[in-house]
């Protein structure tokens, strides 16, 4: 799933990234909110916010919101630069790398929030959404722009458009289609609201606090591994075959 790319890439694949990931952004989601009252995983909001603070020519205030959309759209940019960079290189898998760089990031937020006296929680926040820029780049970057998993906005209207689709058969004949993109949007918005479920209950009820975000990397790292020994179970395979046949 961390792999395939182009036309080789599969409904399946997608499915499984979709939910991976989107089940990362529902953590992040919840656990930035509680802990700082800030959404983590789009920049909307805080587009919205620094907007209004310009308006009302309170400019040095609107600077933070700057700050959270320039965090999300670094890490979007940086995501993308390592995957085209190295994209030609064919033994690596170039989106373990922004992978990593999310991981890292995940773990470093709550490990220094609990040794040292954060004054300006604000940095941790632009943390999290230079997390999350990384992610949604290289999903979509992955899936050919049909998987975003960090804010449901678009996923809803997508969703909404392509339900009235169905309704019209003799402008949209190819229901397949339609009902398999459908299916795609129901896993990203319903493994989004387990992950957020998930989060909320580790955060509050186990009082893990910032630590919730370990569970994302899990999560993340847990993918990876299985999508590499799967790799490599289906290439040495493979091999298997095309060493029986020459025999």
């Amino acid at each position: 799933m961390f792999r395939h790319q182009g036309k080789s890439r599969t409904l399946k694949h997608n499915l499984r990234i979709a939910t991976i990931l989107s089940l990362v952004a529902g953590i992040v989601n919840v656990t930035g909110f509680l802990e700082f009252k800030q959404l983590t995983t789009n920049v909307t909001g805080h587009f919205a916010l620094f907007i209004n603070d310009v308006a009302e020519f309170d400019v040095w205030k609107g600077t933070i919101y700057f700050l959270y959309i320039f965090s999300f759209l670094l890490g979007s940019f940086i995501s993308s630069f390592l995957i085209e960079k190295y994209k030609d290189n064919k033994k690596l898998n170039v989106f373990v790398f922004p992978t990593i760089i999310e991981c890292l990031v995940l773990i470093l937020i709550p490990i220094i929030h609990t040794t040292t006296q954060v004054k300006n929680p604000d940095l941790i926040v632009c943390s999290l959404l230079f997390a999350m820029g990384l992610q949604n780049s290289f999903v979509t970057k992955i899936s050919n722009a049909i998987v975003r998993t960090t804010h449901l906005t678009g996923l809803f209207t997508d969703l909404g458009i392509e339900l009235s689709q169905l309704l019209f058969s003799k402008a949209y004949p190819n229901k397949n289609k339609i009902k398999a993109t459908i299916k795609l949007r129901i896993y990203i918005i319903s493994s989004f609201f387990l992950g957020g479920l998930i989060g909320g209950f580790l955060y509050s009820r186990m009082e893990l606090r910032l630590n919730t975000l370990f569970f994302a990397v899990i999560v993340l790292i847990t993918s990876l591994f299985y999508d590499d020994l799967r790799f490599r179970m289906i290439k040495t395979k493979r091999k298997y075959k095309q060493r029986k046949a020459h025999l």
